[in-house]
């Protein structure tokens, strides 16, 4: 988790980057067999096959899921395959090929609740959602290819392309009425989708000095396409054509970065980023009433980073960050308006200021706590306008601004006994007044949507009398969510109590893994999210009550 100034030289992003690695395959090969089972007829099961095999090492598996929901119409069904095959063609040369398969051929949607329906039945589904049949098909392919050469002991270069598709059948809960207006898009959502983009990365590390400076620079280029139409939603049924265009998204970046280990109390990083993002809509559904559509916009932008850090001790360090962050709007936020079907190509970039402050630090041998405090400032945010039936319309704030600390710590109490514990404050709030459609959003607001506050805590027993037992106590807390701009409700706070054990037998070259855990275990009623700025106050998305899930894994290493 990349977060807060140095997230920004990942490029267009609002905040932070989440990183996920495949791991790598163990140098025995295994196979791995694992089946779970929870409370709404929650099923899964996945198969997975890892290991080394002369300079090849793989990762092939495969997961089938299905729920009935603990909603009414929230059943979900989906297929999941996954490769990662790396090959060391020499000490100085590796491939790594990523595969991906997805398919979700259901997934219900619920809509949200008013407080009214919420405290009468949170299980309950709107009408309309049942009536039109809202949910999603969805479908994704994709191919990855990294190359990896080490130039010389201190210098390196990595390329990286891949290609992807992905398709969506969105069945809207919009009333048959509203979607015959000769401006209006539909009931149902069809995309087809394409992406590709490659990347060209060079490292080299240089001796300063006292210490060591690595200096990096690269290049991004990425493109997506898409088949966007809309039909009437006929109570399920696909009906007349209302929407029908070719959208297209360009991206280059260019970035350098430099971090220098100046000695051992002090080393920094700097780094440069450019932008250039140019969206294209092609409007082929022009009809009397509805004019074409059809339309260009740009956005660019520089931003740069600075940080340093003081090395107090081994154990303890000292840091600050600032940046600047830049953040496009995308093509699903800019594919309707408020009057109509048609682009919003009004919508502006979002720029942004970023500082942190923290202190890393071991306590002591078996005691670690990290501190942030976080102040983000930014102008033009894209924030909800409406949202209605499942569709949902974007503007720009003027300026908002975010602060708020996180703070982590994890102890080992005794071989038997250890916890963790991570909490976060958010004060988020619109710095200025200004207009949402008819609606004037007062300077000060709180941002809908956004946790002011959120802890979680785990304290973990592994016992020497059960050796592989495991049990664990977890503590969540959440604060509350305003629900629209204006802040007209707010939900309630919830603290949340889960259990989970597990078992790990050996027998030879088998290996066994139980598990069952409990969340919710109090079965209190609290709202997950909220849907900001509901035209119709449906705002509120229950959570589940108490859940249950248990599970096997078996696992052989040959």
């Amino acid at each position: 988790m990349l977060r807060g100034p140095l997230a920004q030289l990942y490029g267009n992003s609002a905040g932070g980057v989440l990183q996920v690695f495949t791991a790598d395959g163990p140098e025995k090969p295994e196979l791995r067999f694992s089946v779970d089972a929870g409370a709404d007829k929650l099923r899964r099961v996945g198969l997975q096959a890892a290991g080394q095999s002369g300079s090849l090492n793989y990762v092939i598996d495969h997961s089938d899921f299905s729920t009935d929901g603990w909603r009414v119409n929230s059943a979900a069904k989906r297929k999941h395959s996954n490769a990662k095959l790396r090959w060391a063609a020499s000490d100085q040369t590796r491939f790594t090929l990523v595969a991906n398969v997805f398919d979700q051929p259901e997934s219900g949607d619920p809509l949200g609740l008013t407080r009214e329906q919420m405290q009468a039945d949170p299980r309950q589904a709107v009408a309309n959602s049942t009536l039109y049949q809202a949910g999603k098909d969805v479908s994704q392919n994709q191919l990855g290819l990294v190359a990896e050469h080490q130039l010389d002991a201190r210098s390196e270069i990595t390329a990286r392309v891949y290609a992807g598709e992905r398709n969506l059948d969105n069945r809207l809960s919009i009333p048959l009425f509203a979607q015959t207006s000769p401006t209006a898009a539909g009931g149902i959502v069809q995309l087809d989708r394409s992406y590709s983009g490659t990347g060209l990365r060079y490292a080299r590390r240089i001796a300063v000095g006292e210490g060591q400076l690595s200096l990096s620079a690269g290049l991004d280029l990425e493109r997506m396409s898409e088949h966007r139409q809309g039909f009437i939603n006929n109570l399920g049924q696909r009906g007349a054509l209302k929407r029908d265009e070719d959208d297209r998204v360009d991206s280059t970046g260019v970035y350098t970065q430099a971090d220098w280990a100046i000695n051992e109390a002090w080393s920094a990083v700097a780094g440069l980023r450019a932008n250039r993002v140019r969206f294209r809509i092609d409007d082929h559904f022009i009809r009397a009433g509805n004019p074409d559509d059809s339309g260009r916009v740009s956005f660019s932008a520089t931003n740069p980073v600075i940080g340093l850090t003081r090395h107090l001790s081994p154990d303890t360090n000292l840091y600050a960050n600032i940046g600047r962050g830049f953040e496009t709007p995308t093509l699903t936020e800019i594919a309707y308006t408020a009057e109509g079907s048609g682009p919003n190509l009004s919508l502006r970039s979002a720029r942004s200021t970023h500082a942190e402050v923290g202190l890393k630090t071991k306590l002591t041998e078996n005691q670690r706590l990290d501190i942030a405090l976080f102040h983000i400032g930014t102008t033009d945010e894209i924030v909800v306008a409406s949202s209605s039936g499942g569709r949902t319309v974007y503007t720009n704030a003027g300026r908002t601004r975010r602060s708020g600390i996180e703070l982590t710590h994890s102890a080992q109490w005794s071989p038997e006994w250890r916890s963790h514990l991570a909490l976060s404050t958010l004060d988020a709030r619109f710095a200025e007044t200004f207009a949402s459609g008819s609606t004037t959003v007062a300077k000060g607001r709180r941002i809908p949507g956004t946790l002011n506050r959120s802890l979680f805590g785990e304290i973990v027993w592994q016992p020497r009398a059960l050796p592989g037992f495991t049990a664990a106590l977890e503590t969540v807390v959440r604060g509350s969510m305003v629900v629209d701009d204006v802040n007209s409700d707010r939900t309630d706070a919830a603290t949340l109590f889960n259990l989970r054990l597990g078992w790990e037998q050996k027998l030879g070259a088998w290996k066994l893994r139980e598990y069952l855990r409990v969340d919710n275990l109090a079965d209190k009623d609290y709202v997950g999210s909220v849907i900001a700025n509901d035209g119709n106050k449906r705002f509120f998305e229950p959570a589940p009550g108490r859940q249950w899930g248990l599970g096997v894994t078996v696992t052989y290493a040959f």
